[in-house]
């Protein structure tokens, strides 16, 4: 199951580049490996939903 950007909580949108992006905070090491490697998922994501642990309790 791949995962989409829109719901990770570093993707934002930014004025001043008037698109989305994501802010996740990594070096030129990291970039790297992330953009030669085929990931089926991101390693960065983190999921944006702040009511989902009270969903799961429901």
């Amino acid at each position: 199951m791949a995962i989409s950007c829109d719901t990770c909580a570093y993707y934002y949108y930014d004025d001043d580049y008037e698109g989305y992006i994501c802010d996740m905070d990594m070096d030129e090491d990291d970039f790297a490996r992330l953009t030669e490697r085929n990931f089926k998922e991101c390693p960065y994501y983190t999921n944006g939903d702040e009511y989902r642990v009270v969903r799961h309790q429901m």
